[in-house]
């Protein structure tokens, strides 16, 4: 099917999945035939396909991450670095992100076409449908909806869990079944769950998820995937599954590990880390082309297998990027760039030629020039500056949402919300003199207004100590707007809820009957104006700004276009939001970086005028900027190099 040029406003993360539709390229067996032998086996530690040595020469592009028109640029790019095969995560929010409503397999959406344009290209791929991938994408693939307050062990055999994912196998797999190699499409291997031995060690739920692929039409080799030691595979692996592995470095060391404990299977280093992803607050990573690359070759030296992770990015659209945790909340940026050899727009690297020339070395290819249309950088727009106006205030924006009452404060999950905002409200009565205001079990960044008046911030971190306060004895509005940053995407605490989860105290004393307004961002953006004539100021009762300079809310502007192209935009000045461009939501912006523009993809402009829209959360700036160039933070502060 055709994808429309621009989404519909809200199109990539809504709520409002499309019917659901069967995928509009799907591969059939012929009815009665038996399916083929599996195109990849292995015997005496070597790799063949279809009885012939191989090596698997991959690189990842998640097709939830790029826009789908240029789905066929990125992977005409992925061939020419000189790969045979690529590799996709399936993230199921991005199918599936209501409950009630089935899975949407069409548009941006629509798995079997992104794999038979793969196919096209000659190459084959790897589908790695977890239910959990990581990823750094929010809450690790989940919908929150499908495992957010209910009493189960999350990855584990625990048959309310097993029951939620068989329900999505039951949606998925017969997309990827028919797309395998045994029925003429290029699928060649499936993963069994993702990286389970930094998690858990049940093994009784990877058999059971190794059973639901089988059982599902899954024919071709599956395979585990854990970290390059004995303690990940004790954790992640199975007696009679090929394991991978996950690493940046030290692949050989690996390949030993590998050849003790697995005596027989083909080393295959499914996620080599040749760059790495960013937090907001901390350096922009990157990694020297000439180390990645000698690290590469090591693994292909000793017969092993490789996919780069990541061979492109992406971009962490709309409010998808996930977390991590690390004594606090370290959310990611909304660029997925992770210095791949394929740039977040495109553009072909150094890294990029560096590993080439090590791919085709181990295949024995010769060198060839790289297609001259695809060196040539990207047309952009011309740099411009992009006035923009101030629109409805924030809070005056987060009191017209419907509210909710309950006693307690009412989580994310309670209020069916998964990503955005919940504005809470309730009267308090604060001491006279000092008080504190303390936000126990707050997920994950809170916006605090006495009366009117902006008090001050809370995190995660910092929620349980509080908010020093000046009160009266008499009764105060006390009102806290909750910004989900993104849901944890590894280690024990994935699954965690979002919001205030405890109790909102005035030193040591709870107060009680709150009202809660959940502020869907992901829903159509006009519906989120309603409220917005464009004529406030956003200044007065719903400004509430955290540094005292400028104001929060909502922000206008337009820019001209004679022949859409990509852009870079950058709000210098403003503090932290949200922004939209044609109504469809671009992603997380927030000045303490590194990341300091957002990648505007040509497909998302139209000829004419172009409609920008900014939720500011903190202090608004006076305009935007389209730049020629990305501005993902300094290229020399931190290299990952040590990623074993």
């Amino acid at each position: 099917m055709s994808v429309p040029l621009n989404p519909a406003p809200g199109d990539y993360l809504s709520t409002q999945a499309a019917t659901p539709a069967v995928p509009t390229s799907a591969v059939a067996a012929p009815a009665g035939q038996e399916p083929a032998a599996p195109a990849l086996s292995y015997a005496g530690r070597t790799l063949f396909r279809n009885g012939r040595q191989h090596q698997i020469i991959a690189g990842a592009i998640h097709y939830f991450r790029v826009h789908p028109e240029q789905w066929q640029d990125r992977i005409d790019r992925l061939v020419a670095l000189g790969v045979n095969t690529l590799d996709t995560y399936v993230a199921w929010n991005f199918h599936q992100p209501e409950q009630g409503v089935a899975p949407d397999f069409t548009g941006w959406r629509d798995l079997a076409r992104f794999i038979t344009m793969a196919g096209d290209a000659g190459l084959d791929v790897i589908v790695r449908p977890g239910p959990y991938i990581c990823a750094e994408w929010d809450n690790g693939g989940f919908p929150a909806w499908a495992i957010s307050g209910r009493d189960m062990a999350l990855r584990s055999s625990d048959p309310r869990f097993t029951a939620v994912v068989e329900r999505w196998f039951d949606a998925l797999l017969p997309v990827i079944a028919p797309l395998q190699a045994a029925n003429g499409g290029p699928v060649v291997a499936v993963q069994v769950e993702n990286e389970y031995g930094s998690y858990g060690d049940d093994q009784e739920y990877l058999r059971w998820n190794r059973a639901a692929l089988r059982a599902r039409g899954i024919t071709e080799m599956l395979f585990t995937a854990d970290g390059g030691t004995d303690y990940f595979l004790d954790g992640g692996a199975l007696p009679d599954t090929w394991a991978a592995a996950t690493l940046g470095s030290r692949g050989d060391e690996s390949d030993a590990v590998w050849e003790r404990r697995r005596p027989g299977e083909p080393f295959f280093t499914v996620e080599f880390w040749n760059g790495w992803f960013d937090h907001w607050g901390e350096d922009h990573h990157t990694r020297s082309s000439t180390e990645a690359a000698a690290e590469a070759a090591k693994i292909l030296d000793v017969g092993g297998s490789i996919c780069l992770y990541m061979a492109h990015g992406g971009t962490n659209f709309g409010l998808a990027s996930g977390a991590n945790h690390d004594g606090a909340l370290q959310p990611t940026v909304t660029s997925y760039d992770s210095d791949a050899p394929i740039a977040e727009d495109g553009a072909l690297t150094a890294k990029f030629h560096a590993m080439r020339e090590v791919f085709l070395a181990a295949q024995g290819r010769e060198p060839e020039p790289v297609p001259a249309a695809l060196l040539e950088p990207a047309a952009v727009l011309p740099e411009a500056a992009v006035a923009l106006e101030a629109g409805m205030g924030l809070l005056d924006f987060v009191r017209a949402v419907e509210r909710v009452r309950s006693v307690k404060p009412l989580s994310f999950e309670n209020l069916g919300l998964d990503r955005g905002l919940v504005h809470y409200s309730a009267t308090a009565v604060l001491p006279r003199g000092d008080g504190t205001i303390k936000l126990r079990g707050l997920h994950d960044r809170a916006y605090v207004w006495v009366d009117g008046t902006f008090v001050g911030v809370l995190t995660d971190a910092t929620g349980a100590d509080g908010l020093t306060v000046q009160g009266t004895g008499a009764p105060a509005a006390l009102e806290i707007l909750v910004e989900n940053q993104g849901r944890i995407n590894y280690g024990p605490l994935f699954g965690q809820g979002k919001g205030i989860l405890d109790g909102v105290l005035v030193n040591q004393r709870y107060v009680f009957h709150w009202e809660q307004r959940a502020v869907n961002l992901e829903l159509p953006l006009e519906r989120l104006l309603a409220q917005d004539t464009g004529a406030g100021t956003g200044a007065g009762t719903g400004a509430g700004t955290a540094t005292g300079a400028g104001a929060s809310g909502f922000f206008h502007g337009e820019f001209h276009v004679d022949r859409p192209a990509d852009t870079h935009l950058a709000l210098p000045g403003f503090g932290k939001g949200m922004v939209w461009v044609n109504g469809f939501l671009l992603g997380r912006y927030w000045e303490i970086g590194p990341q300091h523009s957002l990648y505007v993809p040509a497909p998302l402009l139209r000829e004419g005028p172009n409609a920008l829209t900014v939720l500011e959360l903190e202090h608004g700036g006076e305009g935007a900027q389209l730049l020629a160039a990305a501005q993902l933070g300094s290229t020399h502060a931190t290299h990952v190099e040590d990623l074993g």
